[in-house]
């Protein structure tokens, strides 16, 4: 990215010997980034960040194809960039069925099957929740919207998945799929959305001829090339990151076990189908916000929900759509790890939840 910044000037669209150069870069970098997803490089568009890629997909797959369908089908637990696109979607004439998960925050095949109606186009569902970790079953749902015979285009938000499990774009049974660079240790403002071949969409910013017609703007020729580096990096190093997670994972609820007894915790989520590098946990004797804080003063970074909302008082809507009771849902913490974390600093965190629900005893 340094190089980029400091040798690389011209405007990828620009004819002269700097802007075919410039291109150059950016055609370099989707080459390679197509190599780590397993797709042609034609298949991808280059976005701000899986915010503009969701929004991509949905507004662009249903304005295309609109005199097609107007029914979506998604899930109660998607991110806001997908939710607030469909509410957007239904405030323009088309209708959304919001499906409901089970306690662990999971939708089935069989749901996305009886909620299809003769004018569905699109169905939306995550790849893994970016709250609880819980893994959705992609391939199955993906094969089922396939069996119809009938062309409805099936898009997965893969944000929070890429660099956690194996992910083959050609070899999904998927049309859209969301990636963003952040999430991989990669330079923030810079995504991309996976158009399978054939698949038309219609672009959502408009001015120039930029990624093929399909959106408009000059490259982010830096990020993008960060982008391409960091996904090279998460696919051929994913099962020691997944192992290094898991171990993580492991660690931190063993230590809690110890410091605070495993019957003052709550694991939310799916315990068999889970994104290694996220845990939520609710600690029933005290509310969310106070934890938070808690453990911020101590030099400890964890969440609410989504980074997104985690500004936001309310209870998270992932945990109020898996029907978790209230002293649950308001006292749930998420937890997630990274490539820097070490066992010391889980053993750490896990003592300080003890040291905190210690002194919350003794006041009360």
């Amino acid at each position: 990215m340094i190089s980029v910044m400091q040798k690389h000037f011209g405007n990828a669209s620009s004819v002269h010997s700097f802007g075919r150069e410039a291109k150059r870069v950016v055609n370099g970098a989707r080459d390679r980034l197509a190599a780590a997803l397993g797709c042609k490089p034609e298949e991808l568009v280059f976005t701000a960040g899986g915010t503009e890629s969701d929004n991509l997909a949905l507004f662009g797959t249903m304005h295309a194809q609109k005199s097609r369908g107007k029914h979506i089908v998604t899930t109660a637990i998607e991110h806001h960039a997908v939710l607030h696109s469909c509410q957007q979607l239904e405030r323009d004439g088309f209708e959304v069925t919001y499906l409901p998960v089970d306690r662990t925050g999971r939708v089935h095949a069989e749901q996305v099957a009886e909620a299809l109606r003769p004018d569905t186009f699109l169905v939306s569902v995550m790849f893994g929740n970016n709250e609880v970790g819980t893994l959705q079953p992609i391939i199955e749902i993906g094969e089922m919207i396939r069996s119809t015979g009938r062309d409805i285009v099936f898009h997965v938000d893969a944000v929070q998945a890429l660099g956690a499990v194996p992910i083959h774009c050609n070899e999904l049974p998927v049309d859209l799929i969301s990636f963003s660079s952040h999430k991989i240790n990669g330079p923030q403002g810079v995504g991309a959305l996976y158009i399978r071949k054939q698949r038309m969409i219609e672009p959502i910013l408009h001015g120039g001829l930029q990624e093929k017609k399909r959106r408009a703007g000059t490259e982010n020729m830096a990020g993008i090339v960060g982008f391409a580096k960091a996904a090279e990096i998460a696919v051929s190093g994913l099962s020691e990151r997944r192992e290094h997670d898991l171990k993580l994972r492991s660690a931190l609820l063993s230590n809690l076990e110890r410091t605070v007894g495993s019957e003052h915790f709550r694991v939310n989520g799916n315990q068999e189908f889970y994104l290694p590098h996220i845990v939520n946990i609710s600690f029933p004797e005290m509310q969310t916000e106070t934890m938070l804080m808690n453990l911020d003063m101590e030099g400890i970074a964890v969440a609410s929900g989504s980074a997104c909302t985690s500004g936001s008082l309310e209870p998270s809507h992932v945990l109020e759509a898996m029907n978790l009771p209230q002293n649950l849902l308001r006292s749930a913490i998420r937890f997630s790890f990274g490539l820097g974390n070490t066992s010391e600093e889980i053993e750490y965190t896990a003592e300080k939840v003890g040291t905190i629900l210690t002194r919350l005893r003794k006041k009360i």
